[in-house]
């Protein structure tokens, strides 16, 4: 099959892929600028970044790129109007937001015209959130990495959803194949999310012990845990993560960076320390099927590859 566009508001994208916004710090301006020059819609993660730092990572993504950049923040951020004011501020293309739902981003995007692309994971939340002036969604299943929203496969929830509603549908969760766009689009969705397959890239901000960690995961290392934010979260097994399978691991200071906390450990500062390749004491955030990558390849190889795929699918 030949992919076809991806049309969120005014934006065409040449090919149907979203790069997953991972944070923290995974996806800055090299990747998201690099997945925008090869067709598709690069994400910048805000989660964690200060106005500046977002400002920043926009602009030089604008200067690497004439392609589509948006911005993947949680709503569970307690900055997440700042960050979103700031994005738009900036022109940025379009807002992706999970780890919670936010009535009032649609508001800031009708002010300013930018596209406001809610994560949801159930019929419901996706019949909200066009009736409350979503451009376009991302149906993300339990396959995805980081923050999940629901226990069923994406597989199971396209179909649904896509009877549900008119707006543009992205599938998310557990996307690693031409195969798997084209089964996606076959179902009724526009596009899919591709979080796992662009972490593993050449051009992620993973520390390369980080990526070096994803190489060698098996399938028994992925694991749930329970986040501060109040949601599971799909991981790695590391020693720092078997830790809190086990119970909190209460942080020893506290930045205020969630809107609301359950402090059985620090989400932003263990993120940290796994992006700048600590993973003994980092939280690894993955994809359920993130030991299928078997080797970290750039942007440029890893769309050749998929379309090729998509090609030969049946």
């Amino acid at each position: 099959m030949k992919l076809p566009e991806l049309k969120i508001g005014e934006k065409i994208a040449r090919i149907p892929i979203v790069q997953g916004g991972m944070a923290i710090r995974l996806s800055t301006a090299r990747l998201a600028a690099a997945v925008a020059n090869e067709g598709g819609i690069g994400l910048i993660a805000a989660s964690g970044m200060s106005h500046d730092e977002l400002r920043y990572e926009i602009r030089l993504a604008r200067s690497l790129t004439s392609g589509i950049i948006g911005i993947n923040i949680m709503v569970a951020a307690r900055d997440f109007a700042g960050i979103v004011k700031t994005a738009i501020s900036e022109g940025i293309d379009l807002i992706v937001a999970g780890a919670g739902f936010s009535r009032d981003m649609f508001g800031y995007g009708k002010e300013s015209g930018t596209p406001i692309v809610p994560i949801v994971s159930s019929v419901k939340l996706a019949k909200i959130s066009e009736r409350l002036g979503a451009t376009a969604i991302v149906v993300e299943g339990k396959e995805a990495g980081g923050h999940l929203g629901t226990d069923k496969s994406v597989r199971k929830l396209i179909p649904a959803i896509r009877e549900a509603v008119k707006i543009p549908v992205i599938a998310a969760g557990g996307v690693l194949s031409g195969q798997d766009i084209v089964d996606f689009i076959k179902m009724g969705a526009n596009g899919v999310q591709m979080g796992s397959r662009f972490a593993a890239s050449q051009e992620s901000n993973a520390a390369p012990a980080l990526k070096d960690y994803y190489l060698k995961s098996k399938p028994e290392d992925i694991v749930v845990i329970h986040s501060p934010v109040g949601l599971p979260g799909r991981a790695v097994r590391t020693p720092f993560s078997a830790r809190v399978l086990e119970g909190p691991v209460p942080p020893k200071q506290c930045d205020q960076c969630l809107k609301a906390c359950k402090h059985n450990f620090c989400i932003i500062r263990a993120l940290i320390r796994a992006q700048q390749g600590d993973v003994e004491t980092g939280l690894v955030f993955t994809g359920e099927y993130m030991p299928r990558i078997k080797k970290i390849l750039s942007v440029h190889e890893i769309f050749a590859q998929l379309t090729a795929e998509a090609a030969a699918a049946n």
